[in-house]
């Protein structure tokens, strides 16, 4: 990047559900707030790969409900500085991608920015972020540029994009894109993995605001009024924005590729040849996250295999004790409510089975007993008539504001760390198994004052027919309560 230049935005795409990790991916707790190969998530590895000098603060884009989670997972990486665009509902990335351009242009007029999803592998930040240097002076000039992977081998679950020459591995110059390639059969792969002049379609993007939203008035002029509209209408929050509602429902559910991309003559690519994956599935997750190269088999939390090959095994800590003896190309992933067995092959579909168990909020195709919140999240582990019982864990420094309940009694177990509670104007310290009665009636508020997380078990019993309460609980940082 040249000396004095403005640093360039990355805009996290952080909005999709991830349906073909299910049943570890939920629609409640997508794939991107995820840690599914070591330390940390995906959004977090994202985050920490964009934390350099060469880039300003991250715009993160995503959806209303996950805000909480983004939020807790941008301050455990250390991101106190990053901006929030949230959206009411969701439309894909063409509508996401001009509302961040449209944002940005406003406050920092024809600045570059960088889109990329926040739930890929990139296995080497340096060499990624050399790609993007060399992007740059074609970026500025007012060009499109997007990034393309090398093929390790024939994909089909990858788009491609088709170059006018052959490139050389290690080759960053930006080069002339034909076209777009849809998703092909293995035996095209094949042949466009021979041929040389094919990339795999990261979806990662580099250009100005200026220049996209001029591609956007060319091609998909119809959409501007609404995205404008729905900043012009958008709630501002501390670090974020939400989008209005009422025109963002208006906007269609369209991709950046068939909405502009496909469209353009002023498109370029610089080639990566890093290590990279989309984790689109589980035998992608499998391959990027084998122990045993020998056998190519990955194991997860309660996992345990013996004699096999070509193998995923996965059992959330909490779930179940998952065993596989003598498998070969075998997908298994358990949670405490779900279990996937699947042939490595139909990785892809997995996501019919989320559609198949249905599409309710609380359908186990779509949601799991854990609820992200700001403060912290709460893990569903038992339920029946009359009654409910909750694990909760209060990160330090929050305080919780509940919901009286008129019909509903509570009872209180200090697992671990310290609270500080007040029911009504009582208030109480508890530690370490002790435990507090709650009737109903009473607005609790809780505290964690420690330097250490705070783990409760909550029994509620009474009328526990609709949502848990704790949905409507209101947090803040202490810190910031007088």
């Amino acid at each position: 990047m040249k000396a004095g230049a403005t640093p360039i935005v990355p805009v996290l795409l952080s909005g999709g559900t991830g349906t073909r990790l299910w049943p570890v991916s939920r629609a409640n707790h997508p794939k991107q707030f995820i840690d599914l190969l070591g330390s940390e998530t995906l959004f977090q590895a994202a985050v920490r790969r964009f934390s350099h000098a060469m880039f300003s603060p991250p715009l993160v884009l995503t959806q209303t409900e996950y805000s909480a989670t983004a939020r807790t997972q941008l301050l455990a990486s250390g991101v106190r500085n990053a901006r929030l665009l949230l959206e009411p509902s969701a439309r894909n990335t063409a509508p996401a991608i001009l509302a961040a351009a449209l944002h940005l242009d406003q406050t920092m007029s024809n600045s570059l920015m960088v889109v990329a999803p926040s739930d890929h592998l990139i296995g080497d930040p340096a060499v990624f972020r050399d790609c993007i240097r060399a992007a740059i002076p074609a970026a500025e000039a007012g060009q499109l540029v997007t990034f393309g992977v090398r093929p390790t081998g024939p994909e089909t679950g990858f788009g491609y994009l088709e170059l006018e020459r052959p490139f050389e591995h290690g080759e960053f110059a930006p080069m002339p894109l034909r076209k777009f390639v849809e998703k092909p059969s293995m035996e095209r792969a094949q042949a466009m993995v021979n041929a040389g002049t094919y990339l795999w379609n990261a979806g990662i993007f580099l250009f100005t605001t200026k220049s996209i939203i001029r591609a956007f008035q060319d091609h998909t002029p119809e959409m501007l009024p609404l995205v404008q509209d729905a900043l012009d209408t958008s709630l501002e929050e501390g670090d974020g924005l939400t989008l209005g509602a009422d025109a963002w429902s208006g906007l269609p559910s369209i991709s950046v590729d068939y909405a502009v991309m496909e469209h353009t003559a002023n498109l370029c690519v610089v080639p990566f040849s890093g290590a990279w994956s989309d984790l689109g599935n589980w035998d992608a997750v499998r391959q990027a996250s084998a122990f045993t190269p020998e056998d190519d088999v990955s194991t997860g939390g309660r996992a345990t295999a013996i004699d096999c090959e070509a193998t995923l095994l996965r059992s959330n800590p909490d779930g179940p004790q998952l065993v596989g003896i003598g498998l070969k190309d075998i997908i298994a992933v358990a949670t405490p409510d779900a279990v996937l067995v699947a042939h490595k092959s139909r990785a892809q579909d997995v996501g019919k089975a989320a559609l198949a168990l249905g599409t309710g909020a609380t359908h186990p195709g779509q949601a799991n007993d854990r609820q992200a919140n700001a403060w912290g999240w709460v893990d569903s582990l038992s339920r029946g008539a009359g009654y409910r019982v909750n694990y909760m864990h209060v990160e330090p420094g929050h305080r919780i504001s509940l919901p009286a309940s008129p019909l509903q009694t509570k009872h209180w177990t200090v697992v671990s760390g310290t609270a500080r509670l007040t029911l009504d104007t009582v208030i109480r310290c508890l530690r370490e198994n002790q435990s507090v009665h709650i009737p109903p009636g009473v607005v609790p508020q809780l505290e964690n004052t420690g330097q250490i997380p705070l783990a409760l078990i909550e029994t509620q019993t009474g009328n526990v027919s609709g949502p848990a309460d704790i949905a409507y609980a209101e947090s803040r940082p202490i810190g910031n309560v007088n």
